[in-house]
């Protein structure tokens, strides 16, 4: 069940008009004007502004992506979908083989809900995000308490309220601003956000060739994943012994890809039923993983 764009964002669009009203500089407390202010000298990904600069259209219609899980964790048990899923395959691979030259079946889509945005933070914060406000939240948007869309938010906040594993640092990020404030507190102001870009959209599994492997940053870094929700929520994360790449691709048709890929040397807390481990056949701790990162993500690491 979709619900009309203005009907799900009205309650916001209140709040952003009475912050705005309220504030004596706008531009100061913009999501836009934030990255600026602290990250003068790092460039804003795509994928965040694209998020960041969506309008809303009166009448035109969104979700919270009902029956498309936006981000489910590699260190979480896979569902049956998930390890039925060949598009799926791709994603993972060993860390030996991240080298120019090697070939892989990869499937690049974007996942994002297209009228998603980010909320400024002045205004988030204003809005309930927890299990037991859950019943005030959809009352906020309109929801009935037993849609789909209901049981898609409710799953997102449960997930934000979850313990990390062992060697991870998790935030739930509701605005850009408090995104770059975790990013930066972990990794320092001297960063450099990345995120996978795809030449043309393919929307089909075919054969990419590496061309170029570069190392991003040192031993530090954080990503961040866009949740299904009403509006932008990154669930952000630092693990220890991680590092990024952005590795150059080029598709049996051409099509060319900058994708980011992300290498754990140390496994041995995920779930041994993750999907990780399901489609390379390998036990927790025993190799070095690593996995490439949809459009919908970012990769804060070091400058």
């Amino acid at each position: 069940m979709e619900y009309f764009l203005f009907k799900l964002l009205l309650p916001i669009l209140t709040f952003v008009s009475v912050a705005l009203v309220a504030s004596q500089a706008a531009d100061d407390v913009s999501p836009d004007a934030y990255w600026k202010s602290v990250l003068p000298n790092a460039p804003m990904p795509k994928v965040v502004k694209d998020i960041l600069h969506n309008e809303w259209i009166e009448g035109k219609s969104t979700s919270v992506g009902e029956g498309k899980p936006r981000y489910s964790p590699t260190y979480y048990a896979a569902t049956e979908t998930e390890i039925h899923d060949t598009r799926n395959v791709g994603v993972f691979f060993f860390g030996k083989d991240l080298k120019r030259g090697t070939k892989m079946k990869l499937y690049f889509t974007k996942t994002t809900n297209a009228e998603t945005t980010f909320l400024p933070r002045q205004v988030a914060d204003k809005i309930p995000f927890s299990s037991e406000k859950m019943a005030e939240i959809l009352d906020q948007f309109s929801m009935k308490p037993y849609s789909k869309e209901a049981e898609v938010m409710k799953k997102t906040v449960k997930l934000c309220e979850e313990p990390g594993i062992k060697g991870e640092e998790k935030y739930c990020a509701t605005s850009l601003e408090s995104m770059i404030d975790f990013s930066t507190s972990k990794v320092g102001k001297s960063v450099q956000p990345i995120s996978t870009e795809v030449e043309r959209e393919t929307n089909k599994l075919q054969e990419y060739r590496v061309s170029r492997v570069k190392k991003m940053g040192g031993e530090k870094s954080v990503v961040c994943h866009e949740l299904n929700y009403a509006y932008a929520v990154f669930y952000c994360h630092k693990f220890t012994s991680t590092t990024a790449y952005v590795v150059s691709l080029v598709g049996i048709d051409g099509t060319k890809a900058n994708a980011v890929a992300v290498c754990h040397a140390d496994t041995s807390a995920w779930n041994p039923k993750s999907l990780a481990f399901q489609v390379l056949k390998v036990k927790p701790g025993t190799v070095p993983l690593c996995h490439f990162l949809s459009e919908d993500h970012v990769v804060w690491v070091q400058n």
